[in-house]
């Protein structure tokens, strides 16, 4: 017969092996978007690239709070998170503003827009798991890293439309536009670090 302890342990293993899927994937996303980045002269992939250094960061943060680790550590990391938007939204800005001041037509890149679609389903599988997992252990901290990465599906998603504006009808203008919606994004999550420390 199963107790609810044994329920809590399978939860939090599902929870934790939720989080370290989460985290191998960004991990091989920083060496396929660097490249795609590179190869295609793109500052939405280069940008997405940030953004899944952000989301290593935002895992690492989960696992120490479901090992039980201290609310100051917590507290530092998500300060640390912060910053990390911070800057991805400075050089997202930068950088957009400067291809489209310029005219910079980025390549096309087809490992991008497979990288970028394969992400989206991953990510939106990921979210689901770690809501519902959350959710039955009760804790708000997996239940709202289940929203960054749904999030992250979502952002996935815009940097694709991009990329493939960019490949099939020309609108090179498509690839910055693309980093001004991460930029969004990673202002609104500044802000909300911000409001809950």
């Amino acid at each position: 017969m199963t107790t609810a302890h044994d329920t809590a342990r399978l939860l939090l293993r599902r929870g934790f092996a939720l989080e370290y899927i989460t985290l191998g994937w960004n991990l091989i996303g920083l060496g396929v978007l660097a490249l795609a980045a590179v190869t295609a002269k793109s500052v939405a992939l280069a940008g997405f690239g940030l953004d899944s250094l952000i989301e290593i960061g935002a895992s690492t943060v989960v696992i120490w709070e479901l090992s039980g680790t201290g609310e100051d550590r917590r507290r530092r990391a998500l300060r640390l998170i912060g910053v990390g938007f911070a800057l991805l939204a400075g050089y997202l800005v930068v950088q957009s503003t400067v291809v489209l001041a310029t005219g910079f037509h980025p390549r096309h890149s087809p490992l991008g827009i497979a990288w970028t679609a394969a992400t989206a389903a991953v990510m939106f599988a990921l979210a689901a798991g770690k809501v519902r997992t959350g959710a039955a252990l009760n804790n708000p901290v997996l239940r709202t890293e289940g929203r960054v990465t749904l999030i992250d599906g979502l952002l996935a998603v815009a940097v694709l439309l991009g990329l493939a504006l960019n490949s099939a009808l020309g609108w090179w203008w498509a690839d910055p536009a693309a980093g001004y919606v991460l930029v969004h994004y990673a202002v609104r999550e500044v802000r909300e670090i911000h409001a809950n420390r």
